[in-house]
């Protein structure tokens, strides 16, 4: 027996053939036992849209009216997918703060519906269940979860700069405590099976194979009337924090000092999930529910949500595409499988430990043992944090390090199909390497120079096989940043790209395509930032203060603090190609020169703008840094910190704004993309071409023309840039 709704698609017209859920009779199983299955014809994921929901409303309303019914399970028949939510779309259309209201309303309305049937539901949980989903499944009795490393539950809301909109903040907490939910919720992070079983969200955790039997199995114990216990777990400490007001007051100080600390109150959500949390404690179900929609609908209209799901857009967008004009499909043959990695410092073993967690093979070389044994010692200790953290267990480890194999000659390396080189930055050593290292490979093979500033073009030169020849930048440190810019020299092959850029997107990174030039994309960007930090710093202005005033505008650190992550002696390395290639405009300060001259180079020395103890930990500013810089500081007027900011990112739109002229990447998003993910820019401002447009291009030039005046003139703004506020536009028009 199946039992279905038509609907209506999005455009408005009728589609019978298109039903979304199918009802199933399972009574030979248990008697009243059924199944709701939930399938969006033509879609790899399940997602909760307009269209998805009028049709399960329908049946739900249909539901209320059966008597032969016993218990219910809900299912997915996606491979890997139960519900990846409400349609994110929506979110980005809302205008009005009612109308976000409205349909949050709406949305609580239908999946509620599934509390008021009359016989117990099971949610089957197997695959990502994020959002709605989620909010879907606490609607339900039970909630039983696949083993799956696939399945990842969790309310992500925040990071769209809303907050859950389908009665998240209400039955999350009565399901699994105040204290995880707020963890889950303010974070956005997902957990796995065991751990939704471990708190109290999940009644039982079932093996991923025959997962849909193993449901109903469970679903006809609850359709008989077996009891089926489920404990909320708490710790004596949990219960006594949120068992009395004094403890939830200590609760929400600590987290609003946390979301304070690490947003400096830029992001709305968080705060505002925080009070709706605190408001809705004890609370009639249906009031705190009412207040919960009114608090989505006022964030979804907030600039900030809108930047938010724009980066989230722009995420999703890469990973339909491969990296190719036309997104030529990348043949499987050419799949790369087998990794070879050249040079083991502390990058080379970062990135086979990357590959290795991802199950693939990788062969590392280097000149010598001690070589390697750093390597492999930075990619042991990787896998080790992440035991220590409980994300693996200790056999997991074993076994993804048992993938990196080592070696001080080319033993092994004719079945590698890519290999990425990580050798010294210099161009001659690079250049014998990529020739030893062709000698060795396959004809299809692929190298990969994860160089930040060495032309991939003039590598390329090296070699009897151009075309195979391509860039793979990886940021340090490699397990923590999201980019690789993926570089295409002159004679790149549409192959060698493709092969990288699908590799990026395996091993969990974000890659975008860069034309090769000088400082490719982010390092060309980020250098003018550094070095009018510099000069500021030469004026005058107190570093501390300037650090705070960056921190202040939503960067992760300060230019002085980045400076010293970045080590001294790369940024004058970096500032002098990038100077050779752009001219007076990238004229590097002086002032870096005095701090590597006095051996400072920075975090990596223990010493630079600030000290470091023997871990890295920053410490104090550093007391002799204005004695070897030659300046003095002084305290800066009201006007002068005011021009800290434009004097400091304005430079980076208008070398942006030269980048997109000379097609050092296709579009306004790669830029975006790449200093979001590559160097930290603020997500909530969209990244440094959004944040332009917000700003204005038209206020931007005039200030750029009058720093060029009273500064000097590598403040000149470009004739892109000129041009497009002429003309009125935007980066994004």
């Amino acid at each position: 027996m199946e039992l279905s709704h038509a609907h209506k698609s999005e455009k408005g017209k009728k589609n019978v053939q298109a039903e979304a859920f199918k009802l199933v009779d399972h009574t030979k199983l248990a008697p009243g036992l059924f199944a709701l299955h939930f399938d969006m014809p033509g879609e790899k994921a399940n997602k909760l849209s307009p269209t998805v929901m009028m049709e399960l409303n329908g049946i739900l309303d249909a539901l209320r009216t059966r008597t032969d019914i016993k218990a219910l399970v809900f299912v997915s028949d996606k491979e890997s997918i139960f519900i990846a939510g409400a349609d994110i779309e929506v979110i980005k259309d809302i205008r009005d703060a009612r109308e976000g209201a409205r349909l949050a309303a709406e949305g609580q309305a239908v999946v509620q519906k599934f509390e008021g049937l009359p016989f117990p539901v099971v949610a089957a949980i197997h695959g990502a269940s994020m959002g709605g989903g989620t909010e879907l499944a606490l609607c339900c009795k039970y909630i039983v979860v696949s083993d799956s490393a696939a399945t990842r539950i969790g309310l992500p809301e925040v990071n769209l700069g809303v907050l859950p909109g389908f009665g998240g903040t209400v039955r999350m907490p009565a399901r699994i405590g105040l204290q995880n939910a707020m963890d889950f919720i303010l974070t956005g992070k997902t957990m796995n099976g065991e751990k939704a079983a471990k708190i109290g969200f999940a009644d039982a955790v079932l093996p991923q194979q025959d997962f849909h039997k193993r449901a109903l199995a469970f679903g006809g114990r609850v359709a008989r009337g077996e009891k089926v216990a489920r404990t909320l777990k708490k710790t004596l400490m949990n219960s006594a924090l949120e068992g009395n007001a004094l403890g939830r007051a200590v609760m929400f100080s600590q987290a609003r000092k946390m979301i304070m600390s690490k947003s400096r109150g830029h992001y709305p959500a968080p705060l505002k999930i925080l009070d709706v949390l605190s408001a809705n404690f004890g609370r009639d179900k249906n009031d705190a529910i009412k207040a919960e929609s009114k608090a989505f609908g006022e964030l979804s209209v907030t600039e900030v949500s809108k930047r938010c799901i724009d980066l989230f857009f722009a995420t999703e967008k890469v990973k339909k595409q491969t990296g190719v004009p036309g997104g030529g499909k990348l043949e499987a043959a050419d799949r790369a499988t087998h990794i070879g990695v050249l040079g083991a410092g502390v990058m080379g073993g970062g990135i086979a430990q990357l590959a290795a967690s991802k199950s693939m093979p990788v062969r590392m070389k280097d000149i010598d043992f001690k070589g390697l044994a750093i390597g492999m010692n930075a990619a042991n200790k990787l896998f080790s944090g992440l035991v220590k953290k409980r994300k693996i267990t200790k056999r997991e480890a074993d076994l993804k390090m048992a993938l990196i194999s080592s070696t001080t000659d080319y033993s092994g390396f004719s079945r590698v199909d890519l290999v990425i080189e990580a050798v010294v930055e210099i161009m001659d050593v690079k250049k014998k390497v990529l020739r030893e290292t062709e000698a060795q490979l396959g004809e299809k093979a692929v190298f990969a120079t994860n160089t930040s500033s060495l032309s991939v073009t003039e590598l390329a030169k090296a070699s009897h096989r151009p075309q195979n020849v391509v860039g793979m930048h990886f940021f340090n440190p490699v397990h923590k940043m999201p980019l690789i810019e993926v570089i295409r020299g002159e004679k790149t092959g549409d192959r060698a790209v493709a092969s990288v850029f699908e590799l990026a997107k395996r091993l969990g990174k974000t890659p975008i395509v860069v034309k090769d030039g000088p400082g490719f994309l982010v390092n060309r960007l980020l250098m003018p930032y550094l070095n009018e930090a510099a000069y500021l710093i030469a004026e005058g202005a107190p570093i501390e203060e300037l650090d705070k005033a960056v921190l202040q505008f939503g960067m992760p650190m300060g230019p002085a603090t980045l400076l010293d992550e970045v080590g001294l002696d790369v940024a004058v390395k970096v500032g002098k190609i990038l100077h050779e290639a752009f001219g007076s405009r990238a004229n590097p300060c002086i002032l870096n020169t005095r701090l590597v001259d006095g051996k400072l180079y920075g975090k990596k020395s223990g010493k630079g703008f600030y000290l470091y103890d023997e871990t890295g930990k920053r410490g104090e500013l550093n007391p002799e840094i204005y004695k070897v810089l030659g300046v003095t500081p002084a305290s800066p007027s009201k006007d002068q910190k005011a021009n800290w900011i434009p004097r400091l990112m304005y430079p980076i739109i208008n070398e942006a704004a030269l980048c997109l002229a000379e097609g050092i990447v296709a579009e306004a998003q790669d830029v975006d993309l790449g200093m979001i993910m590559g160097t930290g820019f603020p997500p909530f401002r969209g990244g440094p071409l959004r944040y332009a447009d917000s700003v204005g291009l038209q206020a931007i030039v005039n200030k750029l023309e009058e720093l060029a005046k009273v500064v000097g003139p590598r403040y000149s703004p470009c004739a892109p840039l000129v041009e497009r506020a002429r003309k009125g536009q935007t980066f994004y028009s």
